[in-house]
């Protein structure tokens, strides 16, 4: 029920909710003010005092606006709306104040903090208050803390501001971190000195106001005002969260978190923000032909000429789409392959996703949806490992009072579930009990792609949408590939799936399919961007561009269409994959009807309308699957280490050293420890 309030602010008459607090109240005004603790996403604090506003006929001191909603605030004496200035004398002198206290002991040491140049307490000291600070006493020192291999601590330049502890809490779901201590001896700490346990910690960084937490990988390398900004598209997972990414010259210096309140609001996973040196590394430059059992650097006319060899000759082609790959490409390497009578398949880690049918294959539900269920099911997936952002957002409903339930391997989710089974048993069990309780609220089923690996699989997807339409709930399928939707948009399947795709195929074009184990005996033609599995097993390889490299188009799990653009060019004799298949296409002697990424994407969004819907959310349209009897196996989670599920995390020294580190945790103490 709405509850307007009318308000003046600053002689602005507005009229916004009672339960807006005054500083989000002054922000629909147009007003800014000044803070450090207090922020959207995270519980009120009010610590840091530096939002403070003055409130007509209120207290005759100034008031905290993040800590006072507007229902507080009395009207004048005849009636009249309450007033608020946010720029009177008053507000001035306490905002100087706040801020010579914020100065007595933070060290201005800012030509060499990381943060300079983009640092909160430098913007608003010069924006709203002062510089310095009177006191001139010793200032108080504190001790580093040792958060681990992502955040770097100068502890000395904390504003005990508590937005760290407050995230970590609220939203990563640990509990290592807190303040103890009393006035001039609080601190902020870890419990007993633990390192952070969390695939979420990097955002403490952005968070942070000051320089007491800057990224340890990316410390001092560079400053923000050198850096190139590109705003484009994560693909480490299928949640397709935004981010930003920050050049200098041809190399990535680091990638940060764009906000979107539909995908991934302003949080990214330590593996996106950090993954980028591992596109430095492992990189394919050059082409290479397998000569002898051996692979030797080539031309591009002697490795497209040798592919094309290749393909002409074949009985049967067989094409494979590797989990980074853009839509664009995906669609010009289908058009190629079938062009020579061969067959091209997505589902390369065997999920049973069926072909053509939008509803099934993505599911009848948004990201956004999960802030306002109050039941939540998770079949067959470990979200804090496939999608941790979207982990965060589930921890967040559930903080919020809705029910948890999951029908899986039992696992720390970051919050409290109700463990109905591990195996099919268990989803049948669900299916066939009582849905009134559940059918009146509104719920969401997620099922995971371990659940779909199976021979089972179209079976428990269908048992999972007999279930969502029961309990009339919406239908999220979880993806771990960021090609995954896009290629099942554009009909880069099989009937009968990999099996058949490869079964008696001589030559196997491999787009980045890096996951996949492929037998001996084919001739293989490998396009990518690194060095991996894919690679050693090539007899051709074109190098490409990875996806920071080059425009293209991302399918997220939701299937939201969402354009990555280019930041950095791909390493000497790299090309973009689209260009690639032009080339070979032409090579083949029957060339692709496309000169430039425009045409293609216009020959894309013919085919496939709903791609030209960027950042929109298509209706998702396809018959229910037809219910069968299910297995007996357990459901297996998709991602075994988090860390390590694609060539650039593969090729990331930062990447590898976080998953040791989790193999570590999670060993079994030996008693002496």
């Amino acid at each position: 029920m709405s509850d307007l309030r009318k308000i003046v602010i600053d002689g602005n008459e507005i009229e916004v909710e009672g339960a807006m607090t005054l500083i989000q109240a002054c922000e629909v005004a147009g007003i800014e003010i000044p803070r450090f603790c207090y922020h959207e996403r995270l519980s009120i604090a009010g610590n840091c005092r530096m939002c403070l506003v003055e409130v007509v006929g209120g207290p005759p001191k100034p008031a905290a606006s993040c800590a006072m909603q507007v229902r507080d605030l009395r009207p004048g004496p005849e009636g009249q709306p309450p007033v608020v200035k946010t720029n009177s004398p008053m507000v001035k002198k306490a905002r100087e104040g706040v801020m010579e206290f914020l100065l007595i002991n933070h060290p201005l040491d800012c030509p060499i903090c990381d943060q300079g140049g983009e640092c909160d307490l430098q913007d608003q000291a010069m924006a709203y208050a002062v510089d310095f600070s009177r006191y001139r006493e010793p200032k108080r020192a504190s001790e580093d803390l040792d958060l681990g291999p992502l955040v770097e601590t100068h502890m000395t330049r904390c504003i005990s501001c508590t937005r760290c502890v407050r995230f970590t809490t609220e939203v990563a779901g640990i509990t290592q971190m807190g303040q103890t201590g009393r006035g001039e001896d609080a601190e902020i700490t870890s419990y007993l000195g633990e390192t952070l346990n969390s695939n979420l910690q990097g955002n403490i960084i952005d968070l942070c106001p000051v320089g007491a937490l800057t990224s340890k990988p990316y410390a001092f390398t560079a400053r923000p005002w050198e850096l190139s900004k590109t705003e484009t598209i994560d693909v480490m997972d299928a949640l397709g969260s935004n981010i930003r990414v920050d050049t200098k010259g041809r190399e990535v210096m680091r990638i940060l978190p764009r906000n979107h309140d539909g995908v991934n609001e302003e949080w990214i996973s330590d593996k996106t923000r950090f993954v980028w040196d591992g596109l430095r590394r492992q990189r394919l430059d050059v082409p290479y032909i397998r000569e002898k059992g051996k692979l030797r650097k080539a031309t591009w006319g002697e490795a497209l000429a040798k592919a094309a060899e290749a393909l002409k000759g074949a009985k049967k082609i067989a094409g494979l789409v590797g989990d980074l790959a853009p839509v664009e490409a995906i669609f010009a390497m289908k058009q190629m392959i079938e062009g020579q009578g061969g067959v091209v398949e997505c589902r390369t880690d065997g999920a049973k996703l069926p072909e053509a049918n939008r509803a099934a294959y993505v599911g009848t539900a948004a990201i956004e949806d999960i802030d306002h269920v109050d039941h939540i099911i998770l079949i067959g997936t470990n979200p804090r490992l496939e999608a941790p952002v979207l982990n965060a957002r589930i921890r967040k409903a559930w903080a919020r009072g809705a029910n948890v339930e999951v029908i899986g391997e039992a696992a720390d989710l970051t919050y409290d579930y109700a463990h109905l089974g591990t195996d099919r048993a268990a989803l049948e069990k669900t299916l066939s009990r009582a849905a009134g309780a559940v059918a009146k609220q509104a719920s969401l089923v997620i099922i995971g792609q371990g659940a779909l690996r199976e021979a089972d699989g179209e079976a428990v997807l269908a048992a999972a949408q007999a279930l969502a339409e029961k309990t009339k709930s919406g239908l999220l399928v979880l993806h771990t590939a960021a090609a995954r939707v896009g290629a099942m948009d554009v009909g880069a399947v099989t009937k009968g799936g990999m099996t058949a795709a490869v079964k008696d195929a001589d030559v196997i074009y491999n787009l980045g399919a890096d996951e996949v184990e492929i037998a001996d005996g084919a001739f293989v033609i490998y396009q990518g961007s690194h060095g991996d599995r894919g690679a050693h097993r090539a007899d051709v390889i074109l190098p490409a561009a990875a996806y920071t490299e080059e425009n293209g188009l991302f399918v997220n799990t939701e299937g939201r269409p969402q354009l990555a653009l280019r930041a950095n060019f791909p390493p000497n004799e790299a090309k973009e994959n689209w260009a690639i298949l032009r080339a070979l296409s032409a090579e083949l002697g029957a060339t692709l009807p496309y000169d430039t990424q425009t045409q293609l994407r216009q020959a894309l969004v013919k085919a496939v309308p709903h791609l030209a819907m960027v950042d929109e959310l298509p209706a998702n349209s396809g018959a229910a699957l037809t219910q069968k009897a299910l297995g007996k196996a357990d459901f297996k989670s998709a991602i075994a280490d988090h860390y390590l599920t694609n060539p650039i995390a593969r090729a990331s020294q930062l990447m590898a050293e976080l998953s040791a580190n989790a193999k570590a945790r999670n060993a079994a103490a030996l008693a002496a420890e």
